[in-house]
């Protein structure tokens, strides 16, 4: 398969990704499908999840990556390709070219994560840091694009892109034939196209739902407008959705194919995260975990057996600790807890004994004499505590009363 132009509007068939599997045979592996009893009792129908975060690279990217650059005529090669991106197409670019042995540029932002900008350069790409954000990055690459020849892989606004990520539809059929509903994230909107032209091919009664976080959701003014209309600002944690203005291609296939999009927040998000490592035993990036924050969020919503496509696991550690609490903090296991109390000997000790009376994990403690906002006997203190839910949150509140403080916040 091989396009002119990136900016092409052919449209992507279910002959074309039949080709772009033969094409990956060998190079992207059939993730597994995971069935979850948790994520079934709380929706109310049987959940599977598609493991894409378990692929090559770390997320579905190679696959159209692959796919693309595999069709890339002889001239074009050795002009070499070139990408922008902050993570997980990056390093699809990167593992693809070295495949293929062609010769790969990848431009990402200066606050990239590390071990993503390390993976990038493993995996044989040049990696040039430009930009504070991806558009700034991603008008360094088409400049450099323009001035060497090297060709531009976009990273889901292309036919073979697509192509290749409709592979994921297939294996899903063939893995769960009796699949009524699939939840996918969504960017850009490449790999909700591809599973949509592939499903929607061999088994048009299945109903697909794309997911985007509410910070940067573009494709619901866009389907209204009927055309793609850009977000500003689009801001999320999940960087891999986060798209400022749908593909030209993908929203043709989205808007005809994909049943609804639906929108998640950061809380469930964050707490759609902290399942997948809790129960499933999975590590997900907040994008990738999008289609079970959309199924925790409307449970009773989608019929089943339903599979989530979790689309990517690239998270940064420092980013996956804040999430984390921050989805403690959603489900109530995470409480912050501001007090006074006189200031003698003894006192933070007692604070402390009252505490591990009521069963709550003292993770942080932060102890303050000196402020003009306190008499000359207080002292403040702010405490971070693990709790057991939103009733133990109370009961901790309670005996901290009981007991005689006075609780600011």
């Amino acid at each position: 398969m091989s396009y002119s132009t990136a900016g092409s509007l052919r449209t992507v068939t279910l002959d074309d990704v039949r080709g772009a599997r033969k094409m990956l045979a060998g190079v992207a592996r059939t993730t597994a499908l995971e069935s979850s009893r948790h994520l079934s009792r709380r929706v109310g129908a049987p959940v599977r999840l598609k493991c894409e975060n378990l692929q090559r690279t770390g997320s579905f990217k190679l696959r159209g990556a692959y796919v693309r650059i595999a069709g890339l005529l002889p001239e074009e090669r050795a002009a070499g390709v070139v990408a922008a991106s902050a993570g997980n197409h990056a390093q699809g670019v990167a593992l693809a070219s070295s495949l293929l042995g062609v010769r790969s540029t990848v431009f990402m932002p200066r606050g990239a994560p590390l071990p993503k900008i390390s993976a990038t350069r493993e995996y044989g790409a040049e990696v040039r840091l430009q930009g504070q954000v991806v558009d700034e990055t991603l008008a360094a690459a088409t400049e450099y694009a323009h001035r060497t020849g090297a060709v531009f892989i976009h990273p889901f606004d292309h036919p073979d892109v697509i192509a290749g990520q409709g592979t994921v539809g297939l294996e899903i059929l063939e893995q769960c034939p009796e699949v009524r509903t699939i939840v996918v994230g969504v960017g850009g909107g490449g790999l909700a196209a591809g599973i949509a032209v592939a499903v929607k091919a061999l088994r048009p009664d299945v109903r697909i739902v794309g997911v985007q976080a509410a910070g940067a959701a573009a494709y619901p003014p866009s389907l209204a407008a009927g055309r793609p209309v850009p977000v500003r600002d689009p801001a999320t944690m999940a960087d891999g959705i986060r798209v400022g203005r749908p593909g030209d291609v993908p929203f043709g296939i989205v808007g005809e194919l994909v049943d609804e999009v639906c929108t998640v927040t950061e809380d469930e998000l964050s707490a759609a995260l902290l399942l997948c490592l809790e129960r499933a035993k999975l590590v997900v990036e907040p994008a990738g975990a999008s289609p079970v924050a959309a199924l925790l969020s409307r449970p009773g919503a989608f019929e089943g057996p339903v599979v989530a496509v979790l689309s990517g696991g690239n998270v940064d550690p420092v980013l996956m600790e804040r999430v984390l609490r921050h989805g403690m903090a959603a489900q109530g296991r995470y409480l912050a807890v501001r007090l006074r109390l006189t200031d003698r000997p003894g006192a933070l000790a007692s604070l402390l004994g009252a505490l591990s009376a009521a069963d709550a994990n003292v993770l942080d403690v932060s102890h303050v004499r000196t402020d003009p906002r306190l008499g000359l006997t207080e002292a403040e203190v702010e405490l971070h505590l693990e709790t057991k839910g939103p009733e133990h949150c109370a009961e901790v509140e309670r005996a901290l009363r009981e007991a005689g403080y006075t609780v600011m916040d």
